[in-house]
């Protein structure tokens, strides 16, 4: 009598696998109980079975790992499995006491789960007042489990033209809340706001309804006319643009520096660049929880970059750069001053200060557009550039290797810039030639 061969299970999952990156898609554990991973763009990961209830085809959500694992997902499957084959219906106790909430009632918890990974209070604020603004009027009093495609459709198609970049972070947000419902058991089924294979065959592409534009930057050839305009003037603001420039930094990340963010005693201990008598050993470190990209940022500090700090008043405001009652400086104080600059070259009767493509007056943001044209064209490496402006460099595997924030090298580069600000630099054409070696 020959022996009945074991039957090999195909394409199932390990614990291995599931600790590793693993694309958007999904992933079938076999087995024949049809159990698969889910994974989403934003990186979320679900359990889902696809299974047969009295003759329909339906999904059941399990879970997420590492919350339920890989062995206690293919046990709710399994007890799933054998319910169906039964004749009963998994679904009914999980339904029971859940078909009741709102899309409302379901951002209310998701934000409340998710607040520990906003980046701030503005961007929770962000999210809250897009869904509040065209979401909810639609969606609101709807059961998650009863918002199909077409329902999200009538939130988005509205403004999907005119609004476009506002569109499309909305319909993210809404795929949140509803693939979160359907982890917690809310709701079944595919996500009506997903866009890939779904809301993508119905609504134009997002790169062809309307490219974002740049922000207008400064021309190389305007930067030390700009910049000694700049310096003639008085306030606050004034000065947190000064120190915006000499630092290549994003407007919210100076506006809310504080003086505890700044080392003005010198470098770390186990840094031992040489470093010439005029150098300064400065740093400002920004954290992780203010910065764009979720990291911690360290700027280091020229002597002039020093010197605007050091003529600052103390008061009690926590604040570097503050407002006339102590808190922070409004988003919209240094485009005034680079707006009331532009008005003043008007009425004199010049062009002002305008991007050399698209021929718009200059805003805060551009300037950091401006210095990264600067840095390419004077041959500074590619990564330090980009360093310099908190951008994420290369892979992950690259980044996980390549730990080093070139800070004193930095610190040579934005000496260099803060010469070129104050002229010590001759334009011809687009190449500008600096009077010493770099």
């Amino acid at each position: 009598m020959t022996e009945e061969p074991k039957r090999r299970k195909v394409n199932a999952l390990t614990a291995a696998k599931l600790s590793g990156d693993l694309a958007p898609g999904k992933y079938h554990d076999g087995g024949g109980i049809g159990l698969y991973l889910r994974v989403e763009p934003n990186g979320s990961r679900f359990w889902v079975q696809r299974i047969t209830v009295n003759g329909k085809r339906r999904e059941i959500g399990l879970g997420s790992p590492p919350l339920v694992s890989l062995a206690t997902a293919r046990r709710k499957a399994t007890a799933n499995k054998q319910t169906a084959l039964e004749g009963g219906d998994p679904l009914a106790e999980k339904r029971k006491g859940r078909d009741g909430l709102t899309f409302a009632a379901a951002v209310e918890t998701y934000l409340g789960k998710k607040s520990a990974e906003f980046r701030n209070d503005k961007h929770r604020k962000q999210w809250r007042a897009t869904l509040d603004t065209y979401a909810a009027p639609v969606l609101g009093k709807m059961m998650v489990q009863a918002i199909e495609v077409r329902d999200v459709l009538r939130v988005l198609e509205p403004i999907w033209l005119d609004k476009n970049e506002t569109a499309s972070r909305l319909r993210g947000r809404i795929e949140a809340v509803l693939s979160w419902a359907t982890v917690a058991g809310h709701r079944t089924g595919d996500n009506p706001a997903r866009w890939a294979g779904n809301l993508k065959e119905l609504l134009p592409k997002p790169s062809k309804v309307a490219k974002a534009e740049n922000h207008p930057a400064l021309a190389l050839s305007d930067v030390s006319r700009w910049w000694r305009e700049l310096t003639r003037r008085e306030g606050m603001a004034a000065r947190a643009l000064e120190f915006a420039t000499l630092t290549a930094a994003r407007s919210g990340e100076v506006r809310g520096m504080t003086w505890d963010e700044i080392d003005f005693r010198g470098r770390d201990k186990t840094d031992k660049t040489d470093l010439t008598p005029s150098e300064t050993t400065a740093t400002w470190t920004i954290p992780a929880l203010r910065m764009k990209a979720g990291r911690a940022h360290r700027v280091p500090l020229t002597p002039e970059a020093v010197a605007i700090l050091e003529a600052l008043p103390r008061t009690e405001s926590p604040y570097v750069f503050h407002a006339q009652r102590g808190g922070m400086l409004s988003d919209m104080t240094l485009s005034a001053v680079m707006r009331r600059m532009q008005e003043a070259e008007v009425k004199a009767g010049r062009a002002g200060f305008l991007d050399p493509q698209n021929k718009r007056p200059a805003v805060p943001h551009g300037l950091r557009s401006t210095f990264r044209q600067w840095a390419a064209e004077q041959g500074f490496p590619r990564d330090m550039a980009e360093l310099a402006l908190a951008h994420f460099i290369g892979t992950d595997v690259e980044r996980a290797y390549q730990r080093s924030d070139m800070i004193e090298r930095r610190r040579a580069m934005m000496a260099a810039w803060a010469g070129f600000l104050h002229g010590e630099a001759e334009v011809a054409g687009n190449v500008i030639k600096l009077g010493g070696a770099v």
